[in-house]
């Protein structure tokens, strides 16, 4: 059997107050009729990323609306996610396919993983490319079948996507963060979702300024300080290193400036520590350069303080899929600057909400004109937390599945409203 998720419970009503009474009694009401549908959400990890981090939150969500949801863990040993690492970054336009050895490492383990799963599902909702060949080996096992791609598949190895499609192209929904990350071939309905943050789980909840501050001490961060921080996993995609390029420039003007690159390793990321490791070798020692995971004692609290307390969030990531930290940033009415690639441009209105760059000048330049000017670094992040409150929390994202249930499950929804959003 695949490994279970337990989970703690959550409440709709708890959200009342940020999104609205009415949008809240609208959720129900889509969801009375899914009452007592099966629904898996089928995923790669349970800690260490995106994914699982918006499924921590969905999936109580879910329960309580009335759906009988469980979240399950495939199987995988060290060369299945060496493999499903360098599918990953094929699929964002790496140039290195899978040798024919990794392919069939792949489908080896979904076809174990298919003989894993159990029965009866009504909706199977599989998260990324690890597990996508479910559907295409056990299709009995699921009234209905969604995958969900969280990655940038924009411009992907020619190749890379060319083997992975057949397992792809029958599902009979597929959700994805952006248009241009749908691939030609598809032949189920496609809908277009960004993910979501949840503003009451402990990364995004209020923090007061003392606990912020506070929390940042005990790791050596001066709080008297101005400070740039980055949360990500150790990833070439998401450019630390070109972070730490930026944080030198910006530190020719201002001496006193400091950096924390903060992230979590992640169990399906084999790469990370050596990732982590290079982004240690190029910081050269550096005092002020602050670079810690969750091995270090970095929980979500922990995030959210550096968050919190930082003069300027970034995120300057060369190809990314969606970026909740963007989102994270901004609810916390953080200046923020971010890569202009992927998902990020969706959350931020650059000049408006948050600054977009394309280089390491870019970034130290925009950084500079932030800590130079706390008055535009408020009125910055006023405007993002307006933006994100409007698109881009947790229950809009419920919603946006209930509505495909509906459709996928024929109990007569309206036609989705997640289509095209954004």
């Amino acid at each position: 059997m695949l490994q279970p998720v337990t989970l703690g419970s959550k409440t709709l009503a708890d959200y009342t107050h940020i999104f609205g009474r009415e949008q809240i009694a609208e959720i129900r009401e889509l969801a009375a009729p899914l009452k007592g549908a099966r629904v898996a959400h089928i995923s790669a990890t349970a800690f260490g990323g995106g994914v699982a981090e918006i499924l921590y939150t969905l999936v109580p969500l879910m329960k309580d609306v009335g759906i009988d949801v469980e979240w399950q863990i495939i199987y995988g040993r060290e060369e299945f996610f060496h493999a499903t690492k360098l599918m990953h970054n094929a699929l964002q336009g790496a140039p290195e396919d899978l040798t024919s050895e990794q392919w069939d490492t792949w489908l080896s383990y979904n076809e174990m993983n298919a003989k894993e799963l159990p029965d009866g599902w009504d909706v199977c909702l599989v998260h990324d490319p690890q597990p996508a060949a479910l559907h295409t080996l056990v299709p009995e096992k699921s009234r209905g079948w969604v995958w969900r791609c969280h990655i940038d598949l924009s411009t992907p190895n020619p190749a890379t996507i060319e083997r992975l499609l057949p397992y792809i192209r029958d599902y009979p929904q597929t959700l994805f963060h952006m248009e241009q990350y749908v691939p030609a071939g598809l032949n189920g309905k496609v809908n277009v979702v960004p993910p979501a943050i949840d503003p009451l789980a402990p990364k995004n909840m209020a923090l007061s300024p003392d606990d912020a501050a506070y929390v940042c001490g005990q790791f050596g961060i001066d709080v008297d300080r101005p400070l740039i921080c980055q949360v990500s996993r150790f990833d070439p995609w998401k450019d630390p290193l070109g972070v730490i390029d930026a944080y030198r420039l910006v530190k020719e003007e201002l001496p006193q400036v400091q950096l924390a690159l903060v992230g979590s390793m992640a169990s399906d990321d084999p790469e990370g520590w050596d990732f982590y490791n290079a982004t240690v070798a190029h910081a050269d020692g550096d005092p002020d350069i602050f670079i810690l995971n969750n091995f270090n004692n970095v929980g979500s609290i922990e995030v959210n303080a550096f968050q919190s307390q930082a003069d300027v969030v970034i995120q300057k990531s060369i190809r990314e899929g969606f970026g909740l930290t963007v989102s994270e940033a901004l609810w916390k009415a953080r200046p923020f600057i971010g890569g202009d690639v992927g998902g990020i441009p969706l959350q931020v209105e650059n000049g408006i909400s948050g600054y977009l760059v394309k280089s390491p000048e870019q970034c130290a330049a925009r950084c500079l004109d932030i800590l130079q000017d706390p008055a535009l670094g408020k009125a910055l992040g006023r405007r993002g937390k307006a933006h994100v409150r409007k698109h881009f929390l947790t229950p809009r994202y419920l919603r946006d599945y209930l509505e495909i249930f509906s459709e996928l499950l024929g109990v007569g929804a309206e036609p989705s409203a997640a289509e095209g959003a954004a």
